[in-house]
């Protein structure tokens, strides 16, 4: 082989390996708990309340060569879930509602990332995966938003925004408790912040 074809075969081996999706694996990111939040919405009686869940773990990872190939996996502390009145809270933790002493914790893991237009989470992305919460789980799907501090350069990836909005019915997952008060409809909304590892 002269060291023309040498070289020829050197680049395109690393062409090739550029090009590889092996190559770029997902990166993973931190949370930031405290810039993070889960906030539930509710009604009793016909009056809003609004609550707060404490993220106490994630594992989130982005693959920016291939947005849909992004996993997040989240657990949140049921037991230190707080609602806007100590009546409610204590209703809330009860066994017949989210039965916080016996599932103290609650884990959404994604399975599927739907993006939106023009291929990018920033624009009508959804995030599909299983919710398990007073020991059920069942498929939940929830609006998804990844952006960039304002400000920040468009190739600076180390800092993300993460919202995500939704809502489930709560006796999908047995938390039955207080029917003619309390209704079945809570709407989600997450934001995390989250630093690339390393």
């Amino acid at each position: 082989m002269t060291l023309t074809q040498t070289r020829r075969a050197l680049i395109a081996g690393g062409l090739a390996l550029w090009a590889c999706p092996a190559a770029a694996a997902p990166r993973a990111y931190d949370l930031l708990p405290g810039r993070s939040r889960i906030l539930f919405r509710f009604d009793v009686s016909g009056t809003a309340q609004t609550g707060q869940v404490p993220v106490s773990q994630a594992d989130i990872r982005v693959d920016t060569t291939d947005l849909a190939a992004s996993s997040a996996s989240v657990t949140a502390d049921i037991s230190r879930a707080r609602a806007g009145f100590a009546p409610v809270t204590q209703a809330l933790l009860s066994p017949s509602v989210l039965d916080a002493t016996s599932h103290p914790l609650t884990r959404f893991v994604s399975t599927r990332i739907r993006l939106g237009a023009r291929g990018r989470i920033s624009e009508g992305a959804t995030i599909t995966g299983n919710l398990t919460l007073r020991g059920v789980t069942r498929p939940l799907t929830l609006d998804a938003v990844l952006s960039r501090p304002a400000g920040s350069a468009p190739d600076d990836l180390s800092f993300l925004y993460v919202d995500l909005t939704g809502s489930l019915n709560r006796r999908d997952f047995g938390a039955v408790g207080y029917p003619d008060l309390v209704a079945d409809t809570v709407a989600l909304d997450i934001h995390a912040e989250i630093r690339a590892r390393g």
